[in-house]
């Protein structure tokens, strides 16, 4: 019978005689896996929460749950021989908006036409060149409305992309989802080595990856 001191030799050999490069890439792994998921962990939530209201809308529709819409006008004053896109910015600082511009196709003579959103709200601008008059349509989501669109607000347009980001906040948060979609890859990717690795028998493994490939794939071919 091998003593006490063998056995504990034998048990670490496995790990003694792998390469150093492997023993690297898994202690990296691991790490990578604790802070990567602490970094997803609230997306993860955030984005979990909205598509379940996206999914369900029924669980958050009351009577209040209605965009409100406000009319005003102001008088705004521009300065002479400066852009369209410079222009917007102008009227927005004067009349106190923020979020990302979005220009329409067109827009009739003598005046500066956009549209401005964020989640919270939105409004149509319509200013008038000659009397440098702007006429502005608000809208304002409900708190539920607003935290739905959390999960498709990026900013852009996705029939326009020729469009780029105006909203420092926008940009930030374009940022930030890519590295949730980076940090995604990076956890399943480490996770099926530790499952090859850590399993000896890889069956049901095997099974529910297939299961989820073949699921996939019925949604790309099915919905398209």
């Amino acid at each position: 019978m091998p003593s006490s001191a063998e056995s504990r030799d034998d048990a670490v050999t496995p790990d003694v005689r792998r390469p150093a490069a492997l023993a690297a890439f898994e202690r990296w792994n691991r790490r990578m896996h604790f802070y990567v998921g602490l970094y997803l962990l609230f997306y993860i939530w955030l984005f979990s929460l909205t598509g379940l209201l996206l999914n369900h809308p029924g669980w958050a529709r009351h009577a209040a749950d209605r965009r409100s819409e406000t009319r005003s006008e102001a008088q705004v004053a521009l300065r002479p021989g400066t852009a369209p896109w410079e222009q917007a910015r102008q009227v927005l600082e004067q009349l106190r908006l923020t979020g990302e511009i979005d220009w329409p196709a067109t827009s009739p003579e003598g005046h500066l036409d956009f549209n401005i959103s964020r989640p919270g709200d939105a409004a149509q601008v319509r200013v008038d060149l000659a009397s440098q008059r702007a006429s502005v349509v608000r809208f304002e989501n409900t708190p539920f409305a607003t935290f739905r669109l959390f999960h498709t607000f990026n900013g852009s347009r996705y029939n326009a992309p020729g469009t780029t980001r105006d909203w420092a906040l926008t940009t930030v948060w374009a940022l930030g989802m890519d590295a949730f979609a980076l940090g995604l890859l990076l956890m399943v990717g480490g996770s099926y080595y530790m499952w090859y690795r850590l399993k000896r028998t890889h069956a049901l493994g095997v099974v529910a990856l297939c299961a989820g490939l073949v699921l996939c794939l019925l949604f790309l071919v099915g919905l398209t």
